[in-house]
């Protein structure tokens, strides 16, 4: 037997074509691109952080209202949702590497130009618009690209693992720029900010490859005889491919229920507990270093809360468990005003406790059903549902405001979210009676839904 053939019979997964180069490689490539994808999340997490620690200093200093901060981090939210398809269509076009390079830099700059400002429409520039893009391009677009290309096997526990980033991060910088922000300024904070988004490109620019065929591989856990070859890139406008895939998907049923669910699930987690929860806990007495402590410790369950949700993706169900998900968060929700007080106690951490094992637990299968329902376009599907979900917590960022600006308290808030997380559950048990298979559109050979199949 040849050295070849006894390689090929040593790893039955590996084609021909690319033993020369899986010989040189004893942890496949795919597991160091997630490692560096996960960084690149963390690195831009660190501005979704910062709007809720820094909104009580910015009230404070410049006398704005909450609404218009809160405004500020709405248009953030909003473009943070609208990047991602756009993003997407870039990234099938101009590669991974180059598209979250560039975005690293534009939160980095968001980050550190507010430390000049001193009028709102600055803040809402560069918190809002700057960061926005820049942050679009890194959402969880980028997870379901990622996943997309290099993993056959372990997809739902990758999904899960870099899903977790965003709140591994959150679990990094919340003590960290609540403590800078009270003891040294907010200005520090936003400095930290920037630094640790710029730190990350290095490794994108090292390791952050486009594509499996790049190496001469295929995916992790792809079957035998797959070809290395990479299917065709699409033709068009990355524009117009985004534009294009929306208007194809939005023809079919299961796509309104994913946008709808997920919307709900922004509008609970990072516009209004993300934004909200630190500010609503200081008008009950509570120090805001705790109350970001708090926060921070969501991210810590949301960490398991996550991974643990990839797993059981890969096992049960996806529409089971989302509404599972969003049953339990609503319920949760009205009992949260209940529950706040001048200090930590326990049932507030058992809140925090159950919440952040439900924080993000919903990308995992929400990324499996469009990946079952639209094939190919799968990562710029998702951009679209993931633009709903930041439309939804854009609406909640500026609507908790304002009712806390007009009634005094946010507790109305809190129930109309969990009235909105049990219409989610609803719309994902109405996903289950329809038939996924029927919502897969047949693609061209660049890759493009067929107009005609969608239905």
């Amino acid at each position: 037997m040849s050295l070849t053939d006894r390689h090929s019979a040593a790893d039955p997964t590996v084609p021909d074509g690319s033993l020369p180069s899986a010989r040189r490689h004893r942890i496949h490539p795919a597991w160091w691109v997630a490692v560096v994808t996960f960084l690149t999340i963390i690195g831009a997490a660190g501005f979704r952080s910062t709007p809720g620690v820094l909104m009580t200093p910015l009230h404070d200093e410049f006398g704005w209202p909450m609404g218009v901060i809160g405004g500020a981090v709405s248009v953030n939210l909003v473009l943070f949702g609208l990047a991602a398809p756009f993003s997407a269509a870039l990234m099938e076009r101009l590669g991974i590497q180059r598209v979250i390079a560039v975005a690293l830099v534009l939160v980095s700059a968001g980050s550190l130009l507010p430390i000049w400002m001193t009028r709102s429409w600055q803040l809402v520039l560069c918190w809002g618009v700057v960061v926005g893009l820049g942050t679009g391009a890194m959402s969880m677009g980028l997870v379901a690209t990622v996943t997309g290309r290099w993993f056959v096997q372990r997809r739902g526990l990758v999904t899960g693992i870099l899903t977790a980033a965003g709140a591994t991060g959150q679990l990094v910088f919340l003590p960290v720029l609540a403590w800078l922000a009270a003891h040294h300024g907010w200005r520090s904070a936003a400095v930290v900010t920037a630094g640790a988004a710029m730190s990350v490109v290095p490794l994108v620019l090292w390791k952050l490859h486009d594509h499996p065929s790049d190496l001469g591989l295929t995916a992790y856990g792809a079957p035998a005889g797959t070809s290395v070859t990479r299917p065709p890139r699409p033709t068009g406008h990355p524009a117009r491919l985004a534009v294009d895939t929306l208007r194809h998907a939005a023809r079919t049923r299961v796509f309104w229920l994913l946008a709808g669910s997920f919307a709900v699930c922004g509008a609970s987690t990072n516009g209004l507990v993300g934004t909200h929860f630190i500010p609503a806990a200081h008008d009950h007495g509570m120090p805001t270093t705790t109350a970001a402590s708090l926060l921070a410790l969501v991210g810590v369950f949301d960490v398991a809360g996550t991974i643990f949700s990839g797993w059981l993706t890969d096992r049960v169900d996806p529409r089971v468990l989302l509404a599972a998900y969003y049953t339990l968060r609503g319920g949760s929700l009205f009992l949260l005003p209940s529950l706040f007080s001048d200090s930590m106690h326990v049932n507030m951490l058992a809140f925090v406790l159950f919440y952040g094992l439900d924080w993000v637990a919903t990308v995992p299968p929400t990324i499996a059903l469009c990946r079952s329902a639209y094939g190919e376009r799968a990562p710029i599907v998702f951009g679209w549902v993931f633009a709903s979900h930041q439309l939804g917590a854009a609406a909640a960022a500026l609507g908790a405001g304002l009712v806390r600006d007009h009634l005094g308290a946010y507790t109305l808030a809190w129930y109309v979210a969990g009235a909105l997380c049990l219409a989610a559950a609803a719309m994902c048990v109405a996903i289950t009676a329809a038939r996924l298979s029927d919502a897969s559109p047949r693609r061209t050979d660049a890759g493009a839904p067929d107009a005609a199949a969608a239905q």
